[in-house]
């Protein structure tokens, strides 16, 4: 092996670091995170307390009243109808689906 390449072996797992950091910096009560550098799509369970937290920020499931969907994204409250999209503190919202366990959201920084 050449000097040339143990040195780019060497720097890799420094160069993929921040790839790691942004999958590991996403949390989870009672929800599952899908998530890449810039966006989220997070499957809320519903009947409980629900959050994650993304991209640096908490974002909660606050409630579900016939169409729409009231959540707080980094303490801000938005309320987005399902199948649209509300910006809100940076962040482009869309509830995709709700159903009676779920409600999946994608968040994106703007």
């Amino acid at each position: 092996m050449t000097s040339s390449v143990r040195r780019k072996l060497a720097v890799l797992p420094l160069a993929l670091l921040p790839l790691g950091a942004v999958a590991a910096s996403c949390d989870a009560e009672n929800s599952k995170t899908d998530c890449n550098s810039n966006s989220c799509t997070v499957t809320f369970d519903r009947g409980v307390d629900s959050s994650a937290s993304i991209l640096g920020v908490k974002a909660e499931l606050v409630s579900v009243k016939n169409d729409r969907v009231t959540m707080k994204i980094a303490g801000a409250t938005v309320t987005v109808p399902v199948g649209d999209g509300q910006q809100t503190d940076g962040f482009d919202v869309t509830v995709t689906s709700v159903t009676k366990d779920h409600v999946v959201v994608k968040i994106t920084n703007n």
